[in-house]
């Protein structure tokens, strides 16, 4: 059951899946159709889900999963991750690979792998200050309290 992201609340699941480029208008048009159309079909165990979406920067695809009454199953959960493969394949773009980080440049999204990145911050090419994007974050109220901040109040931390 596709709910508005906004109105989910901050417990809800998260799932942070970010693309190793920006995606086109088009591109961005027809992805949030498709997500549409797989949350209306997402089910646990012929249960709906109460679940929602969001795409920021262009780039990232964000999932969110009402488990108040209702909880993903492991096959609810290999159905999204089939769901971003698709997307994957259609759009020759990479959205499951956790290796690689993005960060900021001013208002540009760069997107490195994660060697590359641990070698910019030896070199002090990105700083403690560098603005990050924490994929890591469980739920809705720490997508929006910490999935974008600076390096040093994430695990991006270690290679500063």
């Amino acid at each position: 059951m596709l709910v508005e992201f906004n109105a989910l609340p901050d417990s809800s699941r998260i799932w942070i899946f970010q693309a190793n480029r920006s995606f086109s208008e088009q591109e961005l048009q027809e992805i949030r159709q498709a997500m549409e159309a797989f949350i209306e079909e997402w089910t646990t165990h012929g249960s709906d889900l109460k679940a929602g979406y969001e795409i920021r920067y262009k780039r990232f695809i964000i999932l969110a999963l009402d488990q108040t009454n209702t909880s993903a199953s492991g096959c609810s959960i290999d159905a999204s991750v089939h769901f971003i493969q698709q997307l994957e394949k259609k759009y020759n773009v990479e959205l499951l690979d956790k290796m690689n980080v993005s960060y900021k440049q001013g208002e540009f999204v760069a997107y490195k792998p994660l060697n590359e990145f641990k070698k910019m911050a030896k070199q002090k090419a990105v700083s403690k200050n560098t603005i990050v994007f924490n994929n890591l974050v469980t739920n809705k109220g720490e997508y929006l309290e910490h999935w974008e901040v600076p390096a040093s109040e994430s695990w991006h931390s270690r290679f500063m």
